[in-house]
């Protein structure tokens, strides 16, 4: 990525580089329990751009991935991180993934649910959070069970047990799913997967063609590199796979 006074302009017009960080997908963004500062992969990619562009870094820290197309959209960031999705490429510009990550489905220890196959029926509730990836992509492959969404992420599975019997089935990232099973208990993910998450870099489009190549260009180049690989083992994550090369939007 060669930096240009023009493309430092695009990229902070603030004199800052604005990122906006979400704290919903533990792949991607969590908390130091020390300090209570974000930290992560994106956090780590997000420096390492600044660092590049030569400006200080702002962490702009949301708890849901809506909130976060929401800041990025109406430019009150210059950066994000989200998964790949038609409907949030109407302002913003993705680069291609550099993580990929599995989405699942979570059901009651009892129920009769086996397959993912099994979800898609009259009569089941599906619950996901709020304009995440998921919500997105359910909302246009769901022919039969009805959706209900949780505020963020994170609460899919409080929201799914407040439900009681009325909800069949809770969506979202593996590993947070498998955190809340191993915190309640009585709790299982159905074999597979029903989606892989392609989650890209993303800049306003407003901001131009040259610093949407040039983003695209620097995730790239930090996959090749072995810096994404290294963030996700430095941060423990477990269940994401670093995208392929030229891995497109």
């Amino acid at each position: 990525m060669q930096i240009t006074q023009d493309l430092i302009a695009a990229f902070a017009p603030t004199g800052r580089l604005r990122a906006s960080i979400n704290l919903g997908n533990p792949i991607l963004a969590g908390t130091d329990p020390a300090t209570g500062a974000a930290k992560g992969v994106s956090v780590d990619l997000a420096t390492e751009l600044a660092r590049r562009l030569g400006v200080e870094l702002e962490l702009i820290v949301v708890d849901a991935a809506g909130k976060s197309v929401e800041v990025v959209a109406q430019e009150r960031a210059d950066v994000g991180f989200f998964a790949i999705d038609p409907l949030r490429g109407a302002d913003i510009a993705f680069t291609g993934p550099y993580v990929l990550i599995e989405g699942c489905y979570l059901v009651r220890e009892g129920s009769a649910l086996r397959a993912n196959e099994e979800v898609d029926r009259d009569g089941h509730m599906v619950v996901v959070g709020k304009g995440s990836a998921y919500d997105l992509y359910l909302t246009r492959e769901l022919q039969h069970a009805r959706i209900e969404r949780s505020p963020t992420s994170p609460t899919v599975v409080d929201t799914f047990m407040a439900l009681g019997e009325a909800a069949d089935v809770a969506a979202g990232v593996k590993q947070q799913l498998e955190a809340d099973a191993a915190r309640l208990g009585g709790l299982r993910l159905l074999p597979g997967r029903f989606m892989v998450i392609r989650q890209a870099m993303g800049v306003p489009k407003s901001r131009g063609a040259a610093a949407a190549a040039a983003l695209g260009a620097f995730v790239e180049e930090m996959k090749a590199s072995g810096f994404v690989a290294e963030a996700l083992a430095r941060h423990g994550i477990q269940g994401a796979s670093v995208a392929p090369a030229g891995n497109s939007a």
